[in-house]
């Protein structure tokens, strides 16, 4: 209240902040009084947070540190375990006297940036002439398995979508990632997610093909010789080898995947990354 108080000075607004944090907690019919913290969930809590949590920011600005900060969540870069070690301790006496916040203890380390992880990204090391010490920006493993799972339930066999849908919400999945990884590295990671993302849409192909002759029509469509579409149309192999098999590669094509409005994911990833920045327009005056 007193760092709002700098910057407001209409006394009804101030008076309203301070019943919101001073309001309890009903539970049931019950009401509990809350002595401390800011409702959870509420739409004015990130916004003190942040009002509160700035004074930090200051201060490592003052002391020179470089450092990065989600909500509370502060990641300070320093160049040697020593020093880490003596900003932990006074930043944690800085948090705990002057604004009177508890630092998880549990939640704080000191680490390499090999094992440091913030917001889906990481770090590895740069093997470039001239990087030595340093490191490369790259997509977490973590990261890396959500969207496999995610592209699991869009191409899932067995799930009744038409299949330009799933094109659809795997490009709208696909655009939507890449764009807030384009800064990481991942160029054969993007090359071997795209292969196993056209052996899942073949599968689902393969799946709708269904019966014996309506495989056999469709290998003969897509101009297969006769005596190796009846060979793979009347096949005993699983439905994920039939996928991963040439007889599919060559047939269902990237090529015709992209005629149904496929998009790779490394295609996307290079388009945006190394785009040309736009020329600023000038004003006419």
């Amino acid at each position: 209240m007193s760092l709002i108080s700098q910057k407001i000075g209409d006394k009804t607004l101030l008076k309203l902040i301070r019943l919101y944090l001073q309001s309890g907690m009903k539970e049931g019919e019950k009401v509990t009084p809350k002595r401390e913290g800011t409702p959870q969930g509420g739409p004015l809590s990130p916004l003190l947070s942040n009002i509160l949590i700035n004074e930090l920011d200051k201060e490592l600005e003052k002391r020179g540190h470089k450092f990065v900060r989600y909500a509370d969540d502060c990641s300070i870069f320093l160049n040697s375990r020593r020093a880490a070690e003596r900003v932990q301790a006074s930043i944690t006496r800085f948090l705990e006297n002057k604004l009177f916040l508890e630092v998880n203890s549990e939640k704080t380390s000191i680490c390499r940036p090999s094992k440091f992880i913030l917001l889906g990204h990481g770090f590895v090391p740069s093997y470039k002439k001239g990087d030595r010490g340093k490191y490369r920006l790259c997509i977490a493993k973590k990261s890396w398995q959500r969207l496999k799972e995610k592209i699991k339930v869009i191409t899932r066999k067995t799930s009744p979508i038409p299949f330009v849908e799933r094109i659809e919400r795997l490009n709208m999945l696909m655009k939507g990632w890449v764009n807030y990884f384009k800064h990481a590295t991942g160029y054969q990671k993007f090359k071997d997610l795209d292969s196993w993302i056209r052996c899942r849409l073949r599968y689902c192909i393969w799946k709708q093909w269904k019966r014996p002759k309506s495989r056999l029509r469709a290998f003969r469509q897509l101009g297969v010789e006769e005596s190796w579409a009846r060979r793979f149309a009347h096949s005993r192999m699983e439905g994920w080898r039939i996928a991963c098999s040439p007889i599919m590669g060559t047939t269902v094509t990237e090529l015709r995947l992209r005629q149904r409005g496929y998009i790779p994911f490394l295609e996307y990833y290079l388009k945006i990354k190394y785009a040309e920045p736009k020329p600023k327009s000038r004003k006419k005056r």
